[in-house]
């Protein structure tokens, strides 16, 4: 009776050690040993499993040169870094590389729900030599802050039709095609530099989803050797890509999108614009089967209805 007693008021004090065990809610990342974790991969293994809480991951200025994973039951991670053109994360895969392969090309990948990321410099270094991702996120309720997405062909990949994405304050840059996939984003405020006389998005939204790509008060900048970028051409036949008093340099063709490889991806696709200004938006001039929002069109696109589909996700930005 005596031993069975015991058992009972050892199980009743673990369980509550359970309920009252705390975790940390932060760590820091330094190369030089001064933080808790010498590499970011090291500081995401140890943040609990589903977290119930958002964990911050401190970055000390320095290139880390790691293939990031956020795994799915990593959730709730912030990486914020020390400074965003001096804290680097890159990596050198591409596609062709060995068995890589555009899919697994990536510097970094998020799958971890409610991921977020400041002040960072997310770089795919291998040079002009295919598709080589810098950032692949799966992952739903994503918000990226003042940050740099560097590479060539295929550097932003917002993969999932099931993922919504917020890209606030970022610098993203790349030659063809260099932010493509299925997600619903919305970039606001960001500087979108080509390097190369190609295209800058290529969507692949599915037939269910009412938005894909939304560019917000975004400017668009190329080389002064490349004078010939289109906006966008669909990846996949229901394509959505719209951008919304956006400012086009020069370098922007006066038809403004393209077709994919002369199939018929175009004609369900969903290309638009509002607000356009610049030198880059020619608009008497644009292809025929892009369309011209109206002012009241204009209005629905606010972030509480983009990303509002099957729940409702309001992304906060401190």
């Amino acid at each position: 009776m005596k031993s069975i007693l015991a058992n009972l008021f050892l199980f009743i004090s673990l369980s509550g050690f359970a309920q009252t065990q705390t975790f940390p809610t932060s760590f820091t990342v330094a190369k030089d040993g001064s933080g808790n974790f010498k590499t970011i991969q090291e500081a995401v293994n140890a943040v609990r499993d589903l977290s119930e809480v958002q964990v911050s991951i401190y970055i000390k200025k320095g290139i880390y040169k790691e293939k990031l994973v956020i795994p799915a039951h990593k959730s709730k991670i912030s990486l914020i870094g020390e400074d965003k053109d001096q804290t680097i994360i890159t990596f050198d895969d591409y596609s062709g590389k060995g068995v890589i392969n555009t899919y697994t090309s990536h510097t970094v990948l998020v799958q971890g729900n409610d991921f977020k990321a400041e002040n960072l410099t997310l770089q795919n270094n291998a040079g002009p030599v295919g598709q080589a991702v810098a950032l692949h996120v799966e992952a739903d309720r994503v918000v990226i802050k003042n940050c740099k997405i560097i590479g060539n062909q295929d550097t932003l990949f917002p993969s999932a039709d099931t993922s919504r994405q917020y890209y606030v304050d970022c610098y993203i840059e790349g030659t063809t095609d260099f932010i493509f996939g299925a997600a619903t984003v919305v970039f606001e405020r960001c500087h979108i530099h080509s390097k190369k006389n190609s295209y800058i998005t290529a969507a692949s939204t599915t037939e269910s989803q009412a938005y894909g790509f939304v560019f917000l008060n975004c400017k668009l900048t190329a080389d002064t050797a490349f004078q010939k970028v289109y906006l966008g051409r669909p990846w996949r036949p229901f394509a959505k890509t719209v951008f919304i008093n956006t400012q086009m340099g020069s370098h922007i063709l006066p038809a403004g999108w393209s077709v994919w490889n002369k199939n018929e991806n175009h004609k369900t696709t969903f290309y638009a614009e509002y607000g356009s200004t610049g030198p880059g938006f020619v608009k008497e001039s644009r292809i025929e089967w892009s369309k011209q929002l109206s002012r009241k069109e204009a209005k629905q696109y606010t972030l509480k209805k983009i990303f509002s589909q099957k729940t409702s996700w309001l992304p906060t930005i401190n």
